[in-house]
């Protein structure tokens, strides 16, 4: 942070580094984000009446929080000024939390168990088709999850709007939706993308100087995200998929050495049309054009980089909100094919995948249908257009900028 300080040619942002606190609870746990968060909102409070206090201060416009630092609406509040949520995942999960926690309430009188056994497929706000039991997250499964992630969703209430990582013309149903709901506004603000990264821990000249040499379309990206590391099994699985299927083919895999969960002699055996590595430039890969598929755990921060990069995905989802991600990009927006669409790595173990069906998806992938490509590459333009002047999210930027403005103008 000091770097990018220092670095930076004006003094416009300003960087607070707030005492540590102890880590309240079981660490392994995401509920622990939401004591984690309460235990700063004094800190944060003091922080900010020393900012306003200042002989220099500017006006203090409004917080914007991380979606899970919701609870700090309460200290905006002490300074009279709204706060805004920054939401990194979806509209349409947005709108899911918010149609599950309103049936949980109201409907099913807190009863979890019951609401999820009432039908086997739901119908969700701003999705043309029913949503499968199968593809709500696994955290709605869970008690303690579950009434952490409705605490959120009732606290969301209490925010000014969302800056949401999405573009409208991906959404259109579930911004739709919030426009005739009584709840926060919507800005759809992305998709916002590091285009630019360069880790130098990665050996990314050598990968690229590799797909150089590669035909146009050809090679398979299989990337799981920070948290997706497979065991033994399920990795063997995905190396006798690709070893059977002859593409070519990058493999990021998080585990350390890679080779450690990889059958022997598999990378002597598909040396020249394989690479297999540690921590990928995700990004670069599928802006490159020998880059022709990506097998993905569908993060949305993905999902929004392969359309970006006009990059057909195969989804398989792990966590979090994934299956609803891989629902929308497969069944909804038909800009993706199956892998899977429910798989999960909570209770892995008996969910495994086969080699067969590893290898079906990664075949259906590359061989593309022309729907699919031709949908991928309207998103793609869609995504590039709404970030340029008077697109949709260039609108909804200075649409949540006005209203920041009107609000300083009438206080």
């Amino acid at each position: 942070m000091q770097s990018l300080c220092s670095s930076s040619a004006n003094d416009r942002l300003r960087f607070f580094t707030l005492p540590e606190q102890p880590i309240p609870g079981d660490a392994k746990k995401v509920t622990i984000l939401k004591p984690l968060v309460e235990s700063q909102k004094q800190n944060v409070a003091d922080a900010v009446a020393n900012l306003i206090a200042a002989p220099d201060s500017p006006t203090l416009a409004g917080f914007v929080v991380d979606m899970f630092c919701i609870p700090m609406v309460d200290v905006a509040k002490q300074f009279s000024v709204p706060t805004f949520v920054f939401y990194t995942s979806s509209a349409s999960f947005l709108s899911l939390l918010f149609h599950l926690q309103e049936l949980y309430d109201h409907e099913f009188n807190h009863n979890m168990d019951q609401l999820l056994n009432s039908a086997t497929e739901f119908a969700v706000p701003g999705f043309k088709n029913p949503i499968p039991r199968k593809v709500i997250s696994t955290m709605f499964y869970d008690k303690e999850t579950n009434e952490w992630a409705f605490d959120i969703a009732r606290k969301f209430r209490e925010a000014s709007g969302f800056l949401v990582n999405t573009f409208s013309e991906l959404e259109s149903g579930a911004i739709n939706w919030f426009a005739n709901q009584n709840l926060p506004p919507v800005y759809a603000v992305g998709p916002i993308l590091n285009l630019k990264e360069k880790n130098p821990q990665i050996k990314r000249d050598e990968i690229l100087k590799w797909l150089d040499e590669q035909p146009p379309s050809s090679v398979v990206l299989l990337c799981f995200g920070s948290m997706g590391m497979f065991n033994e099994s399920q990795s063997k699985e995905i190396a006798d998929a690709l070893e059977r299927s002859g593409v070519r083919f990058i493999w990021s895999i998080r585990q350390v050495p890679p080779e450690s969960v990889l059958p022997e002699g598999f990378v002597g055996r598909t040396r020249g049309r394989g690479k297999v590595m540690g921590w990928a430039p995700q990004m670069e890969i599928l802006e490159h054009p020998a880059t022709g598929g990506f097998v993905s755990h569908c993060g949305w921060n993905s999902v929004l980089e392969s359309l970006w990069s006009g990059v057909a995905v195969a989804t398989w989802p792990m966590y979090a909100e994934q299956q609803l991600n891989a629902f929308q990009l497969a069944v909804e927006l038909g800009v993706a094919v199956e892998v899977s669409l429910d798989y999960s790595m909570v209770g892995a173990g008996e969910e495994e995948l086969r080699a067969e069906k590893i290898e079906a998806g990664i075949r259906k992938l590359m061989e593309g249908s022309e729907e699919i490509k031709k949908a991928v590459m309207v998103k793609s333009e869609e995504s590039k257009k709404a970030t340029m002047e008077d697109g949709s999210s260039f609108n909804d930027l200075n649409r949540f900028i006005n209203h920041v403005f009107h609000n300083i103008n009438t206080h």
